[in-house]
């Protein structure tokens, strides 16, 4: 394990604003109550990162979110949303659909909009045109996207006309590694943060051996090395979603230490 002292920021993008290493998920969520506890007590442990969308729960999520930023108050939430891309055939349907999800957020703006998948039916440069009228209404202080591959990614930034493009939200975990062939160099490139979701693989790495194995040789638990792993550089960063107050601690003091170089190398073959 690495000596240095962990930071439990990472940069988004190249605004020179920070992100905490780790954000708070709300995809299916089973409890609302227990969920409520635990975003609470996450932005408490300095997770203060909250990422949620409107198809999730069909906009209950949102709705919760809102009453966390209500508890813990704005300015101490970084809140990221995400849009369905058939939002995005106008300008005019883009602000109708955030203006609905900022009422069921109950606040003024986000921080970081993303468009949750590419719309097929769209050129890239239609739907960044269209999306980037969030940032002149005062909607979103930064847009990102969302399932983007590397050529769209690379679309994406180089539709933008006055905002960047600062995060790609991708499903990426140790187990599973195929972001890391192009989409992980490209973003690293243009200096777009990679958010990794399902980090854990819903516990399936819980039964891996081989991690199973580093787990006892390093005394560290299983979750603390998958998640270190995808976030072990500055751009790097991951949602974690749990309604359990334990697991949650435990998801925490992962920012607590880092993999060595060493370890980040053996689990980049697994």
């Amino acid at each position: 394990m690495s000596s240095g002292i962990p930071s439990r920021r990472r940069s988004l993008g190249n605004t020179g604003e920070t992100i905490s290493a780790i954000a708070l998920g709300t995809w299916g969520i089973r409890n609302e109550n227990n969920a409520f506890i635990t975003l609470v007590r996450g932005v408490e442990l300095g997770l203060d990162t909250i990422d949620t969308a409107e198809m999730y729960n069909s906009g209950r999520a949102e709705e919760l979110v809102g009453r966390v930023i209500k508890q813990v108050g704005r300015e101490s939430v970084f809140l990221i949303t995400k849009m369905l891309p058939e939002r995005l055939k106008s300008r005019h349907e883009v602000i109708k659909y955030a203006r609905a999800a900022l009422r069921r957020l109950s606040v003024n703006e986000v921080d970081l909009y993303l468009i949750h998948w590419p719309n097929p039916t769209l050129s890239i440069q239609e739907q960044i045109k269209n999306f980037e009228v969030l940032i002149d209404e005062g909607l979103t202080r930064y847009i990102g996207v969302s399932n983007f591959n590397d050529v769209e990614l690379v679309e994406a930034i180089n539709s933008t006309k006055k905002s960047d493009i600062v995060l790609n939200q991708v499903h990426y975990s140790v187990l599973r590694k195929e972001v890391e062939e192009t989409l992980l160099p490209t973003a690293l490139k243009y200096q777009v943060t990679i958010q990794a979701y399902t980090p854990l693989e819903r516990g399936g790495v819980l039964s891996h051996p081989r991690l199973a194995e580093i787990s006892s040789k390093i005394n560290k638990p299983i979750v603390q090395i998958a998640l270190n792993y995808v976030i072990r550089e500055p751009y790097l960063a991951t949602v974690v979603k749990t309604e359990n107050t334990k697991h949650l601690e435990e998801i925490a003091q992962t920012l607590e230490w880092c993999l060595t170089p060493e370890l980040i190398e053996v689990l980049k073959k697994l």
